[in-house]
Formats: C-alpha cells, structure tokens, sequence
C-alpha cells in the first residue's frame, strides 16, 4: 500500500551535517504519517522525527534531535527528508523510514535503511 526508498546515508565528522531522503509511493500515502527511526548495534529501534504527509506542517520529534534534526516533505517529489546538523557520534544507525496511518498508527510500512556513522 505504501512503498518507501530511504538514502542519502554516509559518513560525516561530529559536527557535520547530512541529509536523508525518502521517496514514498503507495494508494494510502495521503493517510500517513511518514516518519524515521534509528537503531544502533546492540540497541533498540528508536522514534526520531516523523510529518504528517497530508499538510507537511505536523511534525514531532525525539528529544534527543530537536534543534539539530529538521524533517521536511516534497510533495512533488513524493519524498521526505531528514535534515541531520550538529552530528554526534552517538547519532551513528542505521536509518529507516516508516509510513503509519494517521488516525490508527497501523504500521504499513519500513524501508530497506541506510547507514550514518558519524567518526573523525
């Protein structure tokens, strides 16, 4: 129903920055709420930021990243972006976007990840 592409990942210096993006497609997109989660090694997946799909303007986001992490929606390009400033090391993960109906939070979907390691 809902089809995600993440990318943008690499590596980057503390204090660097990097842009995640991902491309959705899907009937039910209109419905979601697309959002991005991390997991490190030998830990759990975590919430990072998440859009409301059908106004771009409904956002939320972990407290961890606030003022450092902006996601952001291209409706044309039917993608999603997470704006990554002020990177730490302990923001190194692999990065994965999800799409979740609104109203229910049913999960439809995950993307395949991408990798972010933050070193000097």
């Amino acid at each position: 129903q809902v089809q995600l592409e993440e990318s943008g990942g690499g590596q980057v210096q503390p204090g660097g920055s990097l842009t995640l993006s991902c491309k959705a497609s899907g009937s039910r997109l209109g419905d979601c709420d697309l959002g991005w989660y991390r997991q490190a090694p030998g830990k759990e997946r975590e919430f990072v930021a998440s859009i409301k799909w059908s106004d771009g303007r409904t956002t939320s986001y972990a407290d961890s990243v606030k003022g450092r992490f902006t996601i952001s929606r291209d409706n044309a390009k039917n993608t999603v972006y997470l704006q990554m400033d002020s990177l730490k090391p302990e923001d190194t993960a692999v990065y994965y976007c999800n799409a979740r109906i609104s109203s229910t939070l049913v999960l439809l979907s995950w993307g395949q990840g991408t990798q972010v390691t933050v070193s000097t």
